[in-house]
């Protein structure tokens, strides 16, 4: 039955405008996803980004909160009572402003981005003792497990939420782009019947998707692999021409949308950069730096107002086991980076082992 996808894709068209033609259909199939989400291992994130406030994002989730399984509109709160809310569910979590959440720190802001990765899996629990000294504590192990859509300023996102997560980039509408006035009342009168004809399809074809493998477009694996799984199984059982928009949508989001990669990676980057065009397997410290430096548009020059330096560059090479060594090269004897395995104390993997495993495959490599 495609009429229900087909009804709330039109339905969240009419108020607002989307940067592409793969967004509603993505939306129709992660809001039908809500009402069946106990059959699936995991619930992809919602990400509702923007680079300026007023671009829609508020907008999108108040039309969903009309579509969605059990619905809560929330600008933050504790992570302890977003845990209680979860655990009394089923519910589906709407958060407004996350971005004034993650960046402004603190203990209680990191329980809730805990709380927001582990509850992506349906079988995370987070544990909370109960009692009192005098008759004992026990734990109570509550469920995490809940769909959530985010909305944020961009740049104010954790990556451990990020990579759990399918991203609309919002902007702000031209001024020949127009869409419907929202009005609560009426949104909600218009929005019944919708809702119920996509609860009543989801739930009817809810036990087929417990086993379901769907397909993945080319080069779309692991962790996105993982995060669209429900939404193409959803497609698949639509029938009709959701199976394609399905999978042209998760080849948008997966691999035609740029992401800034993190530091480290950019580093390992321009790295590989450096090694394969300079035709060499080894590079002293300075000249590594000094070349780094030299790049336009690369933040080696300035990081937090300071130039990377020699020990900069070895704190993020250890996270991916690369570190370095002492040897002689163009006559001058001086610590640098090696592209293949070395054995010291501790095996070092060397440069071209991080590069085939952080960066995309299609342009691994380096001298050797």
């Amino acid at each position: 039955m495609t009429a229900a996808l087909r009804e709330v894709r039109d339905f969240v068209e009419r108020y607002s405008a989307f940067p592409s033609e793969h967004c509603a259909p993505m939306l129709a199939l992660w809001y039908a996803h809500t009402w069946v989400a106990d059959a699936f291992y995991i619930t992809p994130r919602l990400i509702l980004s923007s680079p300026e406030p007023a671009s829609g994002k508020t907008r999108v989730l108040e039309i969903a909160q009309h579509l969605t399984n059990q619905p809560e509109m929330t600008a933050g709160g504790s992570a302890a009572a977003l845990v209680r809310m979860v655990a009394a569910g089923p519910i589906t979590i709407l958060m407004d402003e996350v971005d004034t959440i993650f960046s402004a720190g603190g203990a209680g802001n990191e329980e809730v981005r805990n709380m927001l990765n582990l509850g992506y899996k349906r079988t995370a629990t987070i544990p909370k003792t109960k009692g009192d000294p005098s008759s004992g504590f026990t734990v109570e192990r509550l469920p995490a497990f809940a769909p959530t859509a985010l909305a944020g300023l961009a740049g104010r996102m954790p990556d451990t939420i990020t990579t759990r997560a399918i991203t609309i980039h919002l902007r702000k509408r031209r001024h020949d782009e127009h869409v419907e006035s929202y009005r609560e009342s009426k949104v909600a009168r218009q929005a019944t019947p919708i809702r119920e004809a996509l609860c009543a399809w989801t739930t009817s074809i809810g036990e087929l998707l417990v086993e379901a493998e769907p397909d993945m477009p080319p080069g779309v694996e692991d962790r996105p692999a993982e995060i669209w799984e429900p939404l193409l199984a959803i497609a698949d059982q639509a029938g009709d021409h959701w199976p394609t928009t399905a999978r042209a949508a998760c080849s948008h989001f997966v691999l035609d949308q740029k992401t800034t990669p993190s530091l480290g990676v950019r580093l390992l980057a321009d790295l590989r950069t450096l090694f394969t065009t300079g035709g060499t397997d080894r590079m002293h410290s300075a000249e590594i730096i000094a070349r780094l430096r030299s790049i336009d548009d690369a933040p080696w020059s300035d990081l937090n107002s300071r130039p990377l330096d020699a020990r900069r560059l070895a704190q993020e090479l250890t996270r991916y086991q690369v570190a370095p060594l002492t040897f002689k090269h163009n006559g001058t004897n001086a610590k640098g980076y090696v592209t293949y395995p070395t054995h010291t104390q501790v095996e070092q993997v060397g440069l071209a082992d991080a590069w085939a495993r952080y960066l995309p495959a299609e342009t691994s490599g380096g001298a050797a």
